[in-house]
């Protein structure tokens, strides 16, 4: 029987962990503690965050690293063959897996994701990705399309060949621009009544493949007042389109029992001890091809690099996370991702800390085991 996924549950702010299948997670730092994303640490925490209720895991596909001294994301789990592992050891959360139209056949995916969701009983999700990092595209064999345009008309073909396949009961031929099948079908179908769909997106193009597909646009904040400009954006954008579009955004946490205490711990690893030949490298890259963060915002956004990728910076106590998550709520936002230096050891803190002050202001609900 076809279910409805975890990830539409009501709580006003969703949660999910994001990038811990790869080297030092979001964190460009050469602390020795930084994230080591062997199989049994992401697992580890999986099954802390599947107990506590959080929403979704999503992991970065990766296949060249930014360098440095740590070579930045040069160690990655692939996404597919991960969500399917920690799907076997959960019972509640989403396992999205991040796939490049680029370099992944749909016909593949589709009955990749079909099993996937067999094995979860209905709890993967699907991050779609367009494509921008000029390197990968290198290292198989491929140029990367200059256009935007080029980029989405390729993935909003795949995705739809995608969705006939989760939905055909019989073989069909498809004859498109970029991909052609004879007597292609899927079986089995997802085991979810709607698999969620995920996409980052900045470009107009993106923006518009993500109001005819996803569930939720994947975007970063600055501050929240854009926060809450983007939201009111994204809402109009999807109603044009006779959908409900809803905006996650990524986070950096530091939460210690004393606002300096997460100070100085940020000072240490993001700015002392940051990989900045990585940093650097992976905002040039960014600001080439990705358009996920504006000129002026990468201009300025150097430190935000070093602490998380460019995520937004949740650094305090406690209560002062729980309130600034409170105002990203109320600016529109309808989930974050979180991700620590070393996640399996300081995400206990948050859970034992910050879930109870966000229930208590009603973004979330108590977590009852299924």
């Amino acid at each position: 029987m076809a279910k409805k996924a975890y990830i539409f549950n009501d709580n006003k702010l969703k949660l999910g962990i994001f990038s811990a299948n790869c080297s030092s997670g979001m964190a460009v730092t050469k602390v020795p503690e930084r994230w080591v994303n062997s199989w049994e640490n992401n697992l580890k925490l999986t099954k802390m965050c599947d107990e506590a209720g959080i929403e979704f895991m999503l992991p970065i596909a990766r296949w060249i690293g930014y360098g440095g001294e740590t070579d930045f994301h040069g160690g990655v789990l692939e996404t597919v063959t991960w969500a399917t592992g920690l799907a076997a050891h959960t019972k509640n959360i989403q396992i999205f897996a991040t796939v490049h139209t680029a370099f992944n056949h749909p016909g593949v995916i589709a009955k990749q994701i079909a099993t996937m969701d067999q094995i979860a009983n209905g709890r993967i999700g699907l991050n779609i990705v367009a494509g921008w990092n000029q390197p990968e595209y290198a290292a198989f064999g491929l140029d990367l399309p200059q256009s935007h345009p080029e980029r989405y008309a390729r993935a909003q073909e795949w995705y739809a060949l995608i969705q006939k396949l989760w939905t055909e009961t019989r073989p069909f031929d498809w004859d498109g621009k970029y991909f052609q099948c004879q007597g292609i079908y899927g079986n089995p179908h997802p085991v979810q009544s709607h698999l969620p769909i995920l996409n980052a997106a900045a470009s107009a193009e993106g923006r518009e493949f993500a109001m005819r597909n996803a569930d939720f646009l994947f975007t970063p904040v600055f501050d929240f007042e854009q926060a809450a400009a983007t939201c009111s954006e994204i809402k109009a954008a999807s109603a044009a389109s006779g959908r409900d579009v809803g905006v996650f955004t990524f986070s950096t946490i530091v939460c210690r029992p004393t606002q300096q205490e997460a100070d100085d711990y940020l000072d240490y690893y993001a700015n002392q001890n940051a990989d900045w030949e990585a940093v650097d490298y992976l905002m040039a890259l960014q600001g080439m091809h990705a358009q996920s963060f504006t000129p002026e915002a990468l201009a300025g956004f150097r430190d935000r690099f070093a602490a998380g990728h460019g995520g937004y910076p949740l650094v305090g106590t406690p209560d002062s996370i729980a309130d600034q998550l409170e105002q990203m709520s109320q600016a529109g936002i309808a989930g974050t991702t979180l991700a620590f230096v070393d996640y399996a050891a300081e995400f206990p803190y948050f859970r034992d800390e910050v879930l109870p002050r966000l229930e208590a202001k009603g973004l979330r609900r108590p977590f009852v085991q299924g």
